[in-house]
């Protein structure tokens, strides 16, 4: 490779400052990870399929992305509709609000399952009073 001479200095190029995202994809909170906004087995993708990390955005309806709090919402727990569909309990760490979302058909299963035995690891609470339930 030459060598430059002292003082001569070559322009740099131009770099677009505004990195505009896809409209079909959104960039994780958590993971980093690009996510794309289609999901099986829901009609409002919210949180990333790989870490299962949110943002607040929702206010009331899922979808109307009218929650001004726009707080990063770690995945606590996971419930279970009497019809059999699993839902994720995200908790807003700026705002302290809780959401139930429904998991999508793409969905790490390790990870749903990390979150759904979290009570039996936990040392406070006697197993036998969970499995009572």
């Amino acid at each position: 490779m030459p060598r430059r001479k002292p003082g001569r200095e070559r322009p740099q190029r131009r770099k677009s400052t505004h990195h505009r995202e896809p409209a079909d994809a959104f960039r994780c909170v958590g993971c980093r990870l690009d996510v794309p906004m289609s999901a099986p087995g829901t009609a409002h993708r919210n949180h990333c399929p790989h870490c299962l990390t949110s943002l607040h955005v929702d206010h009331r309806i899922p979808g109307d992305r009218r929650a001004g709090c726009r707080g990063r919402m770690a995945a606590l727990s996971v419930t279970v509709r009497p019809d059999g569909e699993w839902l994720i309990i995200h908790h807003c760490q700026s705002c302290g609000g809780l959401s139930a979302n429904r998991i999508a058909g793409d969905d790490n299963a390790r990870a749903l399952l990390r979150i759904a035995i979290r009570p039996l690891s936990d040392s406070r609470l006697p197993v036998s009073a969970l499995l009572a339930l």
